[in-house]
């Protein structure tokens, strides 16, 4: 089987808004070959996921129109433990993203989805 998410440990769904808690475990398919040596979770595979949960969790559109003040901070590790919060404004038609654990924030950006 291969595995492309994370393990969702906890959830807390608002109206716009979810944290979740979630287990980035070492046999998801993002950290072969990046790098081999000393495995990171890439910059794109935290997009993917913001996009997937705003999506499936907060209904935002499914669009990719391009990103604004992404910040890639601290190195997410194999098994990390994180909280991805996401806010959608279905008026700006933005989400916004961050992780965070226990060693700060590891990134954080808005996504512009749909087609404004």
């Amino acid at each position: 089987m291969i595995k492309r998410k994370p393990t969702i440990i906890a959830q807390h769904i608002s109206d716009n808004s979810v944290v979740l808690t979630l287990k980035v475990d070492a046999d998801i398919l993002d950290f072969q070959g990046h790098f081999s040596s000393h495995p990171l979770l890439p910059g794109v595979t935290q997009i993917d996921w913001a996009m997937h949960y705003g999506h499936t969790l907060l209904h935002a559109n499914p669009l990719f129109a391009g990103m604004e003040v992404v910040k890639f901070q601290e190195p997410i590790l194999p098994d990390s433990i994180l909280k991805l919060s996401l806010t959608w404004s279905d008026e700006k038609q933005k989400l916004h993203f961050v992780y965070t654990s226990d060693k700060g924030t590891h990134s954080s950006g808005r996504i512009k989805l749909g087609t404004k």
